[in-house]
């Protein structure tokens, strides 16, 4: 008789690494876009709430999209609706670089959406590259070359704007770029993973209902943990998503200037989580974690909503207007502009010296609260239900990111630049106060 095979609890690099690079690539493209799209929709006469809705319709798309292209990449393979949905990423992106109407940058932005929940091709891939004592940690893998693309993104467009002296179409086109990169790695680099016996992608979490969410918020621990994931990113997504209008509406910022701060941000972001938060996890434990992200992201967004109105030393409200209505070819007048500038008076560095060290504890607890909320999820939970709850807390997620740019784009517009912001810290202050008392310690922490 011979004894089965037991699977190996060495996770094959090898065969994981072209799908980590490729989503990493994939990931730059739209990271790429993020701080320059209110720029974009700016220059055609958008006010707040349509900049938000455009923020959303990426995150909607992709949810209706996810399932779709799991289920057609079980039944024609992974590798040609990678291809399919990459081609497609890449067509959104070259169409908002040549966008001339708002229609336009929202048929960009649904073509983007769709074809970027290409996602769930790429977790499928990994099921069926793993086992069951390493898929976890191949997916953990996914999860962070998803975080270091969004990272790496706005330096990217830092750079390319200032090479470009500000023009929005040339970052487009660099996201386009960086798609055709990844259906080039996708095309020649990543080899076919699905076979008949393939794990499906259902396989790596419960199909989400909304019995099982309503069970799992009735738990103590967990349940409060998926409203704290909830609300983390309802306030840190639209953050993220309405930064770059609050800079430009508060300081007179440019895409230019934004983008500088997107990738200062970035660089902090990379030391917090390459550096410091497993050194702080074995030290402190998750639980001192998400108490800690969820009371440093208030502050930074409570910080955030206080930051005076005083326009940036260099600031020029002319070569704003300019900037915003784009490239000649466009042919857009300075006066389609809708957004509430600030006037050319009292500049000095008081405005972004506060927002850059509000910044800083907004871009900590940004940086720690995802891993570590989703851990603590994992601790608390039984073996056989770990993939389930991920799935639902995953579905809290990209729900709070279709929801934060509609909530921050209300308010922006109809209660102020700074009351949306504050809005999001008072939440997350509010959930610090019963987090010592919600989350259980373990191991006397």
């Amino acid at each position: 008789m011979t004894t089965p095979e037991q699977p190996s609890e060495k996770l094959d690099f090898k065969r994981v690494l072209p799908i980590i690079v490729i989503v990493f690539v994939d990931l730059l493209g739209l990271s790429i876009i993020i701080p320059i799209l209110p720029y974009f929709a700016a220059r055609f006469s958008a006010t707040p709430i349509v900049i938000g809705i455009l923020q959303a319709t990426y995150p909607m798309m992709q949810f209706l999209g996810a399932p779709v292209l799991g289920r057609l990449s079980d039944r024609f393979g992974r590798k040609p609706i990678l291809i399919l949905s990459q081609i497609g990423t890449m067509a959104g992106f070259v169409l908002l670089g040549f966008a001339n109407t708002l229609t336009l940058l929202f048929i960009s932005r649904i073509i983007d959406g769709i074809s970027g929940a290409n996602i769930s091709t790429a977790q499928a891939a990994i099921a069926d590259t793993t086992n069951e004592k390493t898929r976890t940690q191949g997916l953990g893998l996914i999860g962070a070359a998803f975080g270091a693309g969004f990272v790496a993104g706005p330096m990217i467009a830092y750079a390319v704007l200032l090479a470009s002296r500000g023009d929005y179409k040339v970052v487009a086109l660099t996201a386009a770029f960086f798609s055709l990169i990844s259906i080039l790695l996708t095309t020649f680099w990543f080899h076919e993973t699905h076979r008949n016996d393939s794990p499906s992608i259902r396989s790596l979490k419960s199909p989400f209902s909304f019995g099982r969410l309503i069970e799992a918020l009735g738990r103590p621990t967990i349940g409060f943990l998926l409203l704290i994931m909830f609300f983390y990113q309802i306030a840190f997504g639209g953050y993220e998503q309405l930064f770059s209008l609050f800079t430009l509406t508060r300081l007179g910022m440019s895409a230019t200037d934004t983008s500088g701060l997107f990738a200062l941000a970035g660089i902090f972001i990379i030391v917090v989580q390459a550096g410091l938060i497993g050194r702080w996890s074995r030290l402190k434990g998750d639980r001192w974690l998400v108490i800690m992200g969820v009371s440093t992201l208030a502050i930074g967004l409570i910080g955030t909503s206080l930051t005076p109105r005083v326009p940036v030393p260099w600031y020029d409200r002319t070569k704003v207007l300019e900037g915003l209505a784009g490239q000649s070819d466009l042919n857009l007048s300075t006066q389609n502009i809708r957004v509430d500038l600030p006037e050319e008076i009292n500049k000095s560095w008081f405005g972004i010296l506060w927002l850059v060290v509000a910044s800083f504890p907004a871009a900590l607890g940004g940086g720690v609260l995802h891993p570590a909320v989703n851990s603590l999820i994992t601790q608390s939970s039984d073996q056989s239900e770990v993939g389930g709850m991920l799935g639902i807390s995953a579905s809290m997620y990209s729900a709070a990111n279709a929801i934060a740019p509609l909530f921050y784009g209300s308010l922006f517009q109809w209660l102020g630049a700074p009351v949306p912001f504050m809005a999001g810290g008072l939440i997350l202050l509010a959930l610090w106060f019963f987090a010592p008392r919600a989350i259980p310690k373990t191991d006397g922490r």
